[in-house]
């Protein structure tokens, strides 16, 4: 009976001192407070923008190539069997560019998007950080990943933070 009282004692002292060591976490909505930075608006528009002058640029060269395949498929009866297999071989060629200028320009607009997107997430983790330390945070997990949430909220001290 002594042996079971000691070790319920030692087993309460352990909870106890589990319970003072507790962790402070705080959620905050990581994808909302990322919208509403001026920087991803800015972002935003500007790969929109690039991303619509290049699609003008390769629509532009779609229609031209269409239109010498419609001309070629008018004209092929009236060409030599030489000129016909030219032709088409030209073709080809003008279709493997054209698909490769679109292959460019995805790779463009990807690398855009990667180059303009690191400072803005990095000012925005330096941030959590920040409000982490001053708040004393442990842990600030994005709320979108939680199915409960009853802890402190941080996105309006990471909106604060940033200015917004």
């Amino acid at each position: 009976m002594k042996k079971l009282s000691v070790l319920f004692a030692a087993v309460m002292m352990l909870i106890t001192a589990g319970a003072v060591n507790a962790q402070k976490v705080a959620s905050m909505d990581y994808e909302a407070v990322l919208a509403a930075m001026p920087e991803t608006k800015k972002m935003t528009t500007d790969l929109d923008t690039f991303s619509k002058t290049k699609g003008d640029e390769l629509q532009k060269q779609a229609e031209a190539f269409q239109k010498e395949v419609q001309q070629y498929q008018a004209d092929g009866a009236k060409m030599t069997e030489a000129q016909r297999t030219a032709k088409e071989g030209e073709l080809q060629k003008k279709q493997q560019n054209l698909q490769q200028l679109q292959q460019t320009a995805q790779n463009d607009l990807a690398q855009r998007r990667d180059a303009a997107v690191k400072p803005i997430i990095d000012k925005l983790n330096n941030a959590v950080a920040k409000v982490a330390k001053a708040n004393g945070f442990d842990f600030i997990i994005d709320s979108t990943a939680l199915i409960y949430k009853g802890g402190p909220d941080a996105t309006p001290l990471v909106k604060k933070e940033l200015g917004l």
